[in-house]
């Protein structure tokens, strides 16, 4: 097991953090990804016993695409490094991981004080996880939760691009478009400790967010998204040469000709956008199962721990 944390001027809380994961799970690696800190943050992971290595790349999702090339484990657990999350709920989400052969858990937050969430933040969550709920179909409760679960072959087959707080938001739609097994649990979410500050920017990053769901929609649904612009598009076409027909077979003329052209390229624009996103449907679909086909090649949860039960009955033979 690997405990994964990213790090950006998180002095003040870096060492409990790595105390209390250390204390839940006793026998994982605890790795910690400096994100160029200008405080003390390397020297006291450091001298807390975890391994640190750091990202140049400013940027969560710069940080996330580093650990998981870098760090070889069968399970990985990712927490923010903040002290809001609660480490002695790893062993728990870890068991449901195990137990059900499952990809990915995520800790949803459950805010104990009333305070730790900002209310902007709260419903820009909440608008963006039914955001995601409605355009991918599934999703989860909390789909912005930096605490995760998941099993070797999700973080080996995951193909990371967003560079910031738009991570989450690619983690959960990968899953929900490979149909991976995965399942969420309700974590103790507190209040930042006195002194140190989010590096959430709400209206920044939730607009980033935002687009990287319009992204991942034109990338990974786009029947979805240019069919939905096509009958738009058909309608307005409809309600503009509507009248323009009609008049030319009551009186055979076209008197409103500027807007019968513009009917006209409406239509053309309509059906463009539906054969743009037929095309564009059967690229994707070579795309998801390249992505399946790396997804299968790696063993689950289950196999790896069949695989080690046999290795230690083997040694227990001899």
């Amino acid at each position: 097991m690997a405990v994964l944390l990213p790090c950006y001027n998180e002095g003040l809380a870096i060492r409990t953090v790595i105390e209390r994961f250390r204390a839940a799970l006793p026998d994982a690696d605890i790795y910690v990804y400096d994100n160029n800190s200008r405080d003390e943050s390397v020297a006291i992971a450091r001298a807390a016993g975890a391994i640190v290595r750091s990202e140049p790349r400013q940027g969560k999702g710069h940080v996330v695409r580093r650990m998981f090339a870098d760090v070889e484990a069968d399970i990985y657990i990712m927490c923010d490094a903040d002290e809001t999350y609660d480490a002695a709920a790893a062993p728990d989400l870890l068991a449901r991981l195990v137990e059900g052969g499952l990809d990915m858990v995520v800790g949803t937050r459950t805010d104990v004080s009333g305070t730790a969430y900002r209310p902007a933040h709260r419903f820009g969550n909440w608008m963006l996880t039914s955001l995601v709920r409605t355009m991918f179909g599934g999703g989860f409760s909390d789909m912005l939760s930096g605490y995760r679960i998941f099993s070797r072959r999700f973080v080996k087959s995951f193909p990371q691009m967003s560079q910031g707080f738009e991570i989450e938001t690619e983690l959960t739609i990968h899953a929900l478009q490979l149909g991976m097994p995965t399942s969420e649990m309700p974590t103790r979410f507190k209040d930042r400790i006195e002194g140190s500050e989010s590096k959430l920017q709400t209206v920044s990053d939730g607009v980033r967010i935002l687009w990287t769901i319009v992204t991942l929609l034109k990338q990974e649904r786009p029947f979805f998204l240019f069919g939905t612009a096509a009958l738009a598009l058909f309608c307005l076409s409809l309600m503009l040469g509507y009248p323009v027909v009609t008049e030319y077979l009551r009186s055979g003329t076209v008197p409103r000709l500027p807007t019968a052209i513009l009917a006209t390229g409406t239509m053309i624009l309509a059906s463009l956008s539906l054969f743009s996103g037929l095309i564009l449907d059967t690229v994707t679909r070579g795309r998801k199962e390249a992505k399946l086909l790396r997804y299968l090649q790696c063993a689950g949860v289950h196999a790896r721990c069949d695989t080690a039960r046999d290795a230690l009955s083997g040694r227990a033979d001899r």
